[in-house]
This record gives structure tokens, sequence and C-alpha cells, in this order.
């Protein structure tokens, strides 16, 4: 559980149970942290605690009733809340805190329904309703509500999974049976309300000897047994889910009424395995379904068999009903079971792989019957041969084929050329994603290695590669779950193998990033970026409207051929990218992703003020499918942010070596000029020591250290999910270390640049004046902006009037 999570939970319970002031939640997280282990479910600690709960409560049989509901329902966790409520029990101080909330909860209901009930008064001449009333009908009302919702609800079941499933698989649509199979109910093998087996008149069975009504029970029993309604016994109409219940003539005598009643569950049992096989042979319901109620469906002929057989001896009147009883027993339990089963996946609407799911811990839950056990062993068996198809198909060769969505994986529709254009694109962690209800029990430790395993095979299929594992055998089910660790654990291994050797070897992952991200995106390329930075210097000087992208991009050619990148074999893939805002804009944007504030930065103007070619300038670079899925959108993003960020340091610093070049004419000046430019030198040079030492900190102290750190994590990753994080580490740790992570440090920084920028801006036009001052009272009279430093601040004025030089020495 996540420590999001945790704290969710914990501020949930302590809004339930009102606790306020305190320490808060904060307390409570770290000790659920530190304290927490693993609960293993075993089936001697869920019973017995299960039984303690029970001899708690004041209403057991509630209780225990709840229980089993919620365990037929296959709900998850049940038996670890179950066990933690026991624990409770034994503690007797929480116990009373708990009573006393519940008290001060109940008082306040209380109060609350008085106060409302003030406001709809009834009139005194409306008679009231006593609370037995109330009871009844509510009752009333509810069976009113199910037997309006017998026939209705199975037919906009189907409609609502079949909408579905034809929207899933929208060029294949789902078959589906004739309507004719649903209007027929003489087709289906259960009872027939309102029908009766002849319309002959029948003898009251009170006035036939007692050996008379033995032989008739035994023909009618013979005819309930196979769903079909009897003289003297007939079904009675469903509420609900509710079990099949019969009505037995009255005046039978008593000896041969008890016997009847000991075979008429039997007859329940078939009619609900009936029931559910017709139900669950519909497509709409999964193949999974399908293939559970056709396991049961030949189980049931065997049971037919076995009817057909007493049939025959009743005709040569050897057949009593004594002998019916002792020939029925080892169905009887058969059928219980199966019934219990139909019972469980109805009741939790199971589909795919909760079915399973119920089948499993129903099979090792009857551990000790050894014949319950092989019965439900048969039919988790037969039930998981369609999933385990679904699930060698995607772990062998990469392909998703689940129409009825019944696969622990879900296939998304994603474009994979998204990972290029849309920053925030999840392609890798969406496009396959794991469905909980649907994971096996059994396979529940094993589902991230499944997702994993198929989702790297398909990555090498979609690269026009057809890969199929060497090692792929047939999964079939087995209580010994170390059978399916192994296999999928080879799968995995051979898929990981695959997909990073294809990476690393045929796509070059690793000469990518070294021989092209790091020189281009790093600047490791010395030479390449004296090169390009004199060639485009004027042209980046323009704003951003007026740059030609063209003569950038052949500018960026003449630099690449005419470096030592000329050697690189990906510099094609280099582009130029004139960004629309400046950096802090961009990671203001970055940083807004998913919050509140997304919208409203995202609809802003992009800058006020007019960019320039260098404030806009960066680099962008074309990568193709699979590489994309390690250098996508995300990654060049940052990628850009860095160069930006070193770039404009690079400029800055060049900008103030070319004033140091253009003050060399200050050799030439008047003694009392050379002073007044001694100053402004001495600025200079602490600015450009301040720039080249920003510049070795990012370049050698953080970066260069951070990329051999990449490099060797990258040589141990044994799967690309290793070389993502390492890739996304590497990152994450760059943009923190170079200031790039924090909007307010990197304000700081943006306008340490200006000064400088400025500064030299200034420098460049006192040494281009043709009048300078003979002393230092002189004015200075400059048009342009000069920078004026007070007071510590290092904001510009601007000034259009002549100032002394002596001002400006500060």
């Amino acid at each position: 559980m996540s420590e999001f999570r945790i704290h969710h939970d914990v501020n949930e319970l302590l809004s339930l149970l009102r606790v306020h002031g305190g320490e808060g939640a904060e307390v409570y997280i770290d000790l659920l942290q530190k304290n927490r282990t693993p609960y293993v479910t075993t089936t001697v600690s869920a019973h017995s605690a299960k039984v303690k709960i029970a001899e708690f409560s004041r209403t057991p049989e509630d209780f225990l009733k709840k229980y089993d509901e919620l365990k037929s329902k296959n709900t998850r966790h049940l038996d670890s809340l179950v066990y933690l409520l026991s624990k409770l029990t034994e503690d007797k101080e929480t116990l009373q805190y708990l009573q006393q909330n519940a008290k001060e909860r109940a008082e306040l209901a209380a109060n609350a329904a008085a106060s409302g009930s003030t406001n709809f008064s009834i009139s005194s001449s409306t008679s009231k309703i006593s609370l037995q009333e109330l009871e009844e009908l509510r009752k009333q009302l509810g069976s009113v509500t199910a037997n309006s919702s017998v026939q209705q609800p199975l037919e906009l079941t189907r409609k609502v999974l079949r909408d579905k499933q034809n929207k899933k698989n929208s060029g294949q649509p789902v078959p589906v049976f004739p309507s004719w199979v649903y209007e027929r109910p003489a087709l289906i093998g259960d009872f027939l309300i309102g029908t009766s087996l002849s319309t002959d008149t029948t003898v009251p069975i009170g006035t036939l000897p007692l050996a008379s009504q033995e032989s008739v029970i035994v023909e009618d029993l013979l005819y309930v047994l196979i769903g079909v309604d009897g003289r003297y016994i007939t079904a009675q109409p469903l509420v609900g889910r509710q079990n099949r219940t019969f009505s037995v003539d009255p005046n039978l005598d008593l000896s041969i009424k008890e016997l009847v009643t000991r075979i008429l569950p039997v007859a329940a049992s078939y009619s609900a395995v009936t029931r559910f096989i017709e139900e669950k042979s519909s497509f709409e319901y999964g193949q999974v379904n399908h293939a559970l109620a056709a396991a049961m469906r030949t189980l049931i002929k065997e049971y037919m068999i076995l009817i057909t057989q007493l049939e025959h001896l009743q005709r040569q009147g050897l057949l009593s009903l004594q002998k019916l009883w002792f020939y029925i027993q080892p169905t009887m339990r058969t059928l219980e079971i199966l019934a219990s089963l139909a019972t469980s996946v109805d009741k939790g609407e199971c589909m795919g792989g909760s079915t399973l799911s119920l089948l499993h811990d129903k099979t090792f839950n009857y551990t000790g019957d050894s014949q319950a056990q092989e019965l439900c062993l048969y039919l988790t068996k037969a039930a998981s041969v369609p999933y385990f198809e679904i699930l060698e198909k995607w772990i062998y060769r990469g392909i998703i084929n689940d129409p009825y969505s019944e696969f622990m994986v879900e296939e998304h529709e994603l474009q994979k050329e998204k990972i290029q254009e849309d920053y925030n694109d999840k392609y890798w962690d969406q496009r396959y994603t794991v469905v909980q209800q649907q994971i096996p029990s059994f396979l529940q430790k094993m589902a991230d290695k499944i997702l994993s395993t198929g989702k790297y095979l398909n990555v090498v299929r979609e690269c026009g590669r057809d890969v199929t594992c060497p090692v792929a055998k047939e999964v079939i089910y087995t209580l010994k779950e170390r059978a399916y660790v192994e296999q999928i654990e080879k799968a995995y291994n051979y898929a990981s193998k695959v997909l990073l050797d294809f990476l690393m070897e045929e796509k070059e992952l690793v000469a990518h990033l070294s021989r092209s991200i790091k020189h281009y995106f790093l600047m490791d390329q010395g030479d390449f970026f004296v090169h390009f930075m004199d060639l485009t210097e004027e042209e980046l000087k323009k704003p951003v409207d007026d740059i030609i992208t063209t003569r950038l991009e052949a500018l960026l050619e003449l630099a690449l051929r005419m470096s030592t990148a000329n050697t690189d074999p990906f510099k094609d893939d280099l582009k130029i990218d004139l960004m629309p805002h400046d950096l802090i804009t961009q990671l203001l944007r970055v940083l807004a992703i998913e919050t509140k504030q997304e919208k409203a930065i995202i609809s802003a103007d992009p800058t006020e003020l007019t960019l320039s070619g260098l404030e806009a300038f960066s680099f962008d670079y074309i990568v193709k499918w699979p590489l994309s899925l390690i250098i996508n959108r995300k990654a060049l993003t940052r990628y850009q942010m860095l160069f930006r960020h070193m770039f404009y340091c690079k400029h800055v610093e060049r900008q103030l070596c070319n004033v140091w070049i253009s003050n060399k004419t200050a050799k030439q000046f008047s003694l009392h000029s050379a002073k007044w430019f001694a100053g402004a030198f001495t600025l200079r040079q602490r600015m450009l020591n301040f720039v080249q030492n920003i510049q070795y900190y990012m370049m050698f102290e953080v970066m260069e250290p951070t990329w051999h750190i990449l490099e060797k994590n990258l040589k141990l990753a044994s799967n690309i999910d290793d070389v993502l994080s390492h890739h996304t580490s590497f990152l994450d740790n760059c943009l923190k270390d170079c200031m790039l992570t924090n909007p307010e440090l990197l304000k700081i920084f943006s306008k340490l640049m200006s000064v400088c920028v400025m500064f030299t801006n200034c420098m460049q036009v006192c040494t281009a004046s043709p009048f300078l001052p003979s002393s230092p009272s002189a004015k200075l009279p400059l048009c342009s902006s000069i920078l004026v430093l007070r007071s510590g601040s290092y904001e510009p004025y601007y000034l259009s009037s002549s100032i002394s030089a002596a001002e400006l020495d500060v």
C-alpha cells in the first residue's frame, strides 16, 4: 500500500471516529509504516478469526450470513479484515472507545432525525404506523420489487455486457444466440411454473394405500429430479436469487413425506445448476464462464444417465423410495457443490479471472475432502483453459486476444507516435494496464511480471519482428503455484533479454545517448558549439518572430560538417526548435502538469515580452520507435531545459569575453579615462568568474559524474523498466542539482544573468562612444539603457539623460 493511500485511509478513519485535535494523522501514519507486516491468509487463521467474532457478536447468525454472502461474492481481503476485527475484540480499551463513539453517533443521528421530523408534521387525523406494520410493508415492497424484476435483469445484463463488448471490439461484433433461444422456456431444462405433468384428474393421494402412495411419489420424484413438476410435488416460483422450493401434497403419509424432503434438495440443486448452465452458456458472459458451464453440463449428463437407469428400474417395479434414496445419495454431494459454485459465481457477478479466483479458493478450502476437492479441481481446470490460452499468447508472443474483457491485462487505444509530441504522454504505463479484479488469486504474485513480459514482446512485435518464446509450454491449472512461477519466470527472462538486446544492439540506444544526446544537449562537443555560435550569433540576437528557421537549419548543418560532430552517424536527427516561452515559463508549465494551476498556466500568454532568438533557442531530436520509449517527449523536454540553461550561460560568457577584448582599447586612453574603466574591469572579471564557475559546476560536478553512474547502471540493467528508471533518475538528478526544479532559485539566477548581459551592453556602448571623459567629473551622454547598481539592488535604471562617470563608480 502506498504512503498516499495510508494517509487517506487514516484521515478517513479519524473523520469517521470524530477524532479532532491531538497529534494528527502523521503520528499514526509513521507508526503504521514502521510496524506494518504482511498478513498471510491461511484457512485456519481465517476460520478461527470468524469463530471468535461470531462468539463475540450479539447476533452471530447475522454475522455468519453476511460473511458467507461476501465470501460468495469473492470479496478481496475479506479474511484480512476479519482477522483485524478479531484482534480488536481482544483490546478492551479500543472496544470501550468504539462503543462510546457508536453511542455518541447514535445520539447525534437521533437528534437529527427528531429535528427533521418536526419539519414534516403529520396531521392528527392521520393514523400512525407501528414498527411491526412498517417492517411488514417493507418486506412486501421488497417481494414485489423482486417479482417484477425476475425476467428483466437477465435480458438487461446480457444487453449491457453485449454493448460493452461490441464497443471494445468495434470491428468484430460479439456473436449472440438467436432470440428464440430465450423465448422458448421449454428448452431450458428447468421447471415450467404453471404446467403439470398430465391433464388427467389427479386422485387425492390421501385416499391411496401406503404402497400406492410410495409408488406414485417415486414416479413424481423421478420427474422432479429432472426439472419437471409431478402430480403431488410441484416447484414454487423463484423470488429473486433464492433457491428452488417445492410444495408437497399435505395429505401424503408422514413417513414417506420425511424421506421425500431429504431427496428434494437434490432437485433444488439440479434446478440451480441448470439455470446457471443455460445463462452462462451465452457468449456475453465470457469464455471462462462458458467453459465452466460446459464442464457442469458434462457432469449433469452423468446425473441424467443415473436418473434414466432409475426410471428403468421403476418401470420394472424394482425401485422403492428407500432404494431411490440410496442411489441418489452419492450424487447429492456433487450437485450440492455445483449449486454452491453456481450461486457464488452468480451472486458475485464473476467473469474471467474473478471466476477462477472463486473456483481456486473453493478448491483450496476443500482440502481434506478429497471428493469435493477433486470435483472443484476438475471444474477449475476446465474453466481455466480459455484464460490460459489468452495468458500463453500474451507471455509467449506479446499478443492479447480478449474479446470479453476477462484477462488481467487490458489494452487501451493509444498511439505510440504521441510519445514524441505530448510531454505528459504515458504510453508505456497506460497502453497496457492490470485489471485487479480479473487477476486470479493464484497468479496475484506474478501479475506485474505477466504484464511486463507481454509488454516487452509487444514492443518487438510492433517493430516488425515476430517473436515466439522458445521455452513456451502449455499452462495447466494446478494447486502447486511453483509450476506457474517457473513458466512465467522463464518467459519473463526471455522477453526482457529480447527487448534489451534489441534496443541496445540493433537500435543502438547507448550510442544515441552518448554520441548525440550528450554531445548536443549537454554541450559535450566544444568545437561544434564554438562554430555554431560564431555562425548564428547575429541571427539569434533578433526577435524570435524575425528569425528564419530555414537559415538556422542551414547554419546548423554547416556547423555539424565543420566540426568533429561530422563523424556522428545520428547527426541528421538533430533539429532546431524555437520555443514560444522562456525557460522559467517552461519550467512552471512542466511543474503545473496534473495540478490545479495547469489550466491557468497553459491558457496564459507565452510571455509578455518579445523573446530574442537566444532566449527561445533550443535543439530538438528525432527519435523513432522503439527508442522513443526511453527518449520520449518527457525526457527530451528535460534535456531541452538543461540545454537552454547552459546555452544561455555560454552566451553570457562569450559576451563578457567580448567586453574583455573590446576593453583593450582602454590602453590608448588618458590616465583619468583609464581610472574610470578600472571599476568596470573588476566587475567584468567577477562576472566572468561567476559564469565560468557555474558552468564548470554544472558540467563537471553534476552532469559528468551522474552520466558515469548512468552508463554503469545501463550495463547492469536486466530489463527495459530498469533502463527507464535509471534514465529518469539521471535527468531528475541533473535538473535538481542544476537548480532547475526550483522556480525561485531559477528566477534569481536569471536575474544575475540579465545583470551580466546588461552590463556587457553598457560596456560595449561606452567603449564604442566617440566621446570619452577627460576627468572623473565629466558627463557621459548615453541614450541607451545603463545599469546602475545602488544599495545592493540589481534592478536596471533606464536613463535618457547624461550622468557623471563618478556616479557609475559604485
